[in-house]
């Protein structure tokens, strides 16, 4: 449960500590009051989407801390935190989130003082409370939202993510055989154009690396007459022909030969001595690694007009079909396969064809799973939402789920092959009616706060709350 919260420069909250005891809570106020931002500084610490504008005025950024009682006994919270290397004590039974919203945009998450992203709060958050906000009810009224709450009560989520996995691999093999499929004219102008780029790419016979040493070796042929005067110059200076005095050479000559003697008389100069030396000896390699530069050096306009022609096809290769070599390389490979396929379509199809069946077989498998969990949930929903609204003061209210499974050519979709819609005769004689034909606004909002009450039970959720769940409920109910 949601121990403690305090919150920091979040909007007109300047700063707040609350302590929550177990059981009831309640928040009353005028409108305007805080409530809602007390609500918005909750959903923030378990994923909400963060807006700078949140941001207390006068302040570079907001903060929140919630301090959560959990139960060891939740495998799932535990096996996740623990994957995530979320637990520095596994003996403790509480978990700090922190969320700090920057003035600037930013967005910092901790859970336990480990950086998170927002991902991971929500996936915590899922374990940790519910929240009902004051327009939640309205989705009760849309269909589609029916299957989710069933399927949650059931504990179906790890049976759909199965299934959602091979739906993806149904159709990724769907998409393929359609490709296959395509007209014979249109397999024929895919073939031309896959074997002009192949045969284009396989001519230019990229290398990976080439581009580089291309543009050094270009630089070199387009400079070769200034980089000889600067090699020749550099060996002058060295040997001091040409110049002025003496040569760097003729000079650090003379140098270690006064600091030889020095040290002859002195051994406290020997180390200085030895250093001159190298330094001399290292002179005398540069004259001679200059001598093989400018030797190698090539005045020849053909070569350089050859590198110039490479490098431009590079770059044509490049904007065609990739923004480096490596691309350009991959969409070759690419082209290949995909020519391969188009010349064997007919042992891929029919390979196609035989995973399409083997995943249909499992696809139905497990949507047959999700329908009978369903079902079963569905009876145990319906008992236990007469019992909530008996409570609620519609004692003589009927709830029912209504299930339509598909049949075996029903399309697959991302929650299975059943048609899920929550029914309900509010009052004695009427028959059983979708809630959006029938349900009036205090009876949305009953029917609500029944389900929320009934999927906790499912979810073992410890924390649930709800803004103005009373919306639209007056007088001895909503007492």
């Amino acid at each position: 449960m949601l121990k403690e919260l305090s919150i920091r420069n979040l909007a007109i909250i300047d700063s707040l500590d609350l302590s929550f005891a177990p059981g009831f809570n309640v928040f009353t106020g005028e409108t305007g009051a805080g409530k809602s931002i007390i609500l918005d500084a909750v959903s923030l610490v378990v994923g909400a989407k963060s807006d700078s504008t949140m941001v207390r005025e006068g302040t570079d950024r907001a903060s929140i801390e919630a301090v959560f009682a959990i139960n060891r006994e939740d495998a799932v919270l535990f096996s996740f935190l623990q994957r995530e290397d979320l637990i520095d004590d596994p003996e403790s039974d509480e978990l700090t989130i922190t969320r700090e919203i920057r003035a600037e945009g930013r967005s910092v998450a901790r859970v336990n003082g480990h950086t998170v992203n927002v991902g991971i709060l929500r996936e915590i958050g899922q374990r940790l409370l519910d929240i009902h906000g004051q327009s939640d009810h309205l989705s009760l009224l849309d269909p589609a939202s029916h299957a989710g709450l069933v399927d949650r009560f059931a504990g179906n989520r790890a049976l759909l993510q199965q299934y959602r996995e091979q739906l993806r691999r149904y159709r990724a093999v769907l998409n393929q055989l359609n490709v296959l499929n395509k007209s014979e004219e249109e397999q024929l102008r895919q073939r031309d154009m896959l074997n002009y780029q192949i045969q284009e790419l396989k001519s230019a016979a990229l290398k990976e690396e080439e581009e580089e040493a291309l543009t050094q070796e270009r630089d070199r042929l387009a400079n070769a007459e200034n980089l000889s005067l600067s090699s020749q110059k550099a060996i002058e200076y060295l040997e001091g022909r040409g110049v002025e005095g003496a040569g760097i050479l003729d000079l650090a000559g003379m140098l270690q030969r006064t600091v030889e003697g020095i040290s002859r008389i002195d051994s406290e100069m020997n180390s200085l001595s030895e250093e001159i030396a190298a330094v001399v000896e290292e002179l005398n390699d540069s004259v001679s690694v200059l001598r093989n530069y400018n030797d190698q050096l090539e005045f020849n306009p053909r070569k350089l007009e050859m590198v110039e022609e490479r490098l431009h096809l590079i770059h044509t290769l490049k904007r065609k079909y990739g923004g480096s070599i490596a691309a350009v390389l991959a969409f070759e490979r690419d082209a290949v396969e995909k020519l391969a396929q188009l010349d064997h379509a007919s042992e891929v199809s029919d390979s196609l064809l035989l995973e399409q069946d083997q995943l249909k077989e499992k696809l139905t498998a497990l949507a047959d799973q999700l329908s009978k969990t369903r079902k079963q949930a569905a009876g145990k929903i319906i008992g236990k939402m007469e019992k909530e609204l008996n409570d609620l003061c519609m004692v003589s209210a009927k709830f029912d789920i209504k299930i339509e499974e598909g049949g075996p050519d029903a399309a697959f979709t991302e929650n299975g092959r059943d048609q899920l819609e929550f029914l309900i005769a509010p009052n004695p004689g009427e028959g059983l009616k979708p809630l959006a034909k029938i349900a009036s606004g205090g009876e949305t909002s009953r029917l609500m706060l029944a389900l929320k009450h009934t999927l906790a039970e499912a979810d073992d959720i410890p924390t649930m709350i709800f803004d103005e769940i009373d919306q639209g409920i007056g007088g001895r109910v909503g007492s």
